[in-house]
């Protein structure tokens, strides 16, 4: 597998969407709990017959992109275009010196998102992500590896990477998280995600109020034909409740904003993905 893996990084990122295209509707044709699940999912968000037709072409993009992203040389940067939009917005948080929370959902090509900020950003103010490790230990050392870049730190979704997050906040650096993650059991509320109760961590809203960080949303937008990458920088567009301790009104606040990003671009959302599961053993609202 490593060695496909290998050979894929260095095909052209036309190329691998291509490839990616035609996977992303193998998948959707092959496996009809992952299909019933995008079509629920984009149903509720009340996207057209274009919209999901995109979506199915974009997640293949998204799976073969990854090659090209994590096995280029630690300190070169991204290979292919990426043009930013709202590079003043994270010029006037960063100077407040008092550590950022950027906020990216599962859309469009959310792998370049952090690696961008630390390219443009890093040697000024370093990124800590937050991801989830693969269960397959060959991706698992893969991801580690591959994610870990100058100025580009990651932390496990386990309570060992949330205290590394605050430390970083502390020290006035900048910390990256997927708020539509659906978060382990006892990390999250029930909360409204286009309409239907969907289990929402409560943590970026936290390290927020528990460190006085700013906070901005920061999306990266796939190219057509190859063409490489848009990096958005946006202010969250609901405002999180200042109190702490209302994880409900902060869930609804981040959900909002979120459906509000992906509104924008909602063919390149990954509605495949398991957003209403209940973690065990939280029950269904």
């Amino acid at each position: 597998m490593l060695v496909l893996v290998r050979w894929l990084a260095g095909c052209s990122l036309r190329f691998l969407h291509a490839l990616g295209a035609a996977l992303g509707w193998a998948g959707y044709g092959l496996s009809p709990s992952y299909r019933r699940r995008l079509d629920a999912n984009a149903a509720l968000a009340g996207l057209s017959a274009a919209e999901r037709r995109g979506s199915v072409a974009e997640a293949g993009r998204l799976v073969m992109e990854l090659p090209r992203l994590w096995l280029r040389p630690r300190d070169q940067a991204i290979n292919d275009p990426v043009r930013w939009e709202g590079e003043a917005l994270l010029e006037e948080l960063l100077a407040r010196g008092k550590g950022l929370v950027l906020l990216t959902p599962h859309m469009g090509s959310f792998e370049v998102s952090a690696q961008a900020y630390a390219e443009r950003f890093g040697a000024r103010q370093p990124i800590t992500v937050l991801y989830r490790p693969a269960r397959q230990p060959w991706l698992r050392e893969l991801e580690e590896t591959a994610r870990a870049r100058p100025a580009l730190a990651t932390a496990p979704a386990t309570l060992a990477g949330v205290r590394q997050m605050l430390r970083a906040l502390k020290r006035g650096e900048t910390v990256g998280l997927l708020p539509d993650q659906v978060p382990p059991e006892g990390l999250g509320v029930w909360a409204p995600f286009f309409g239907q109760p969907a289990y929402t961590m409560t943590l970026a809203a936290r390290l927020v109020q528990q460190t006085g960080a700013a906070v901005a949303v920061l999306v990266t937008e796939r190219l057509p034909r190859g063409a490489g990458y848009v990096v958005r920088a946006l202010p969250l567009p609901q405002a999180l409740p200042e109190r702490p301790g209302d994880d409900a009104a902060a869930a609804v606040a981040i959900n909002r904003s979120m459906e509000a990003v992906i509104r924008g671009k909602p063919s390149q959302y990954l509605w495949g993905y398991h957003r209403y599961k209940a973690p065990r053993p939280v029950s269904a609202p």
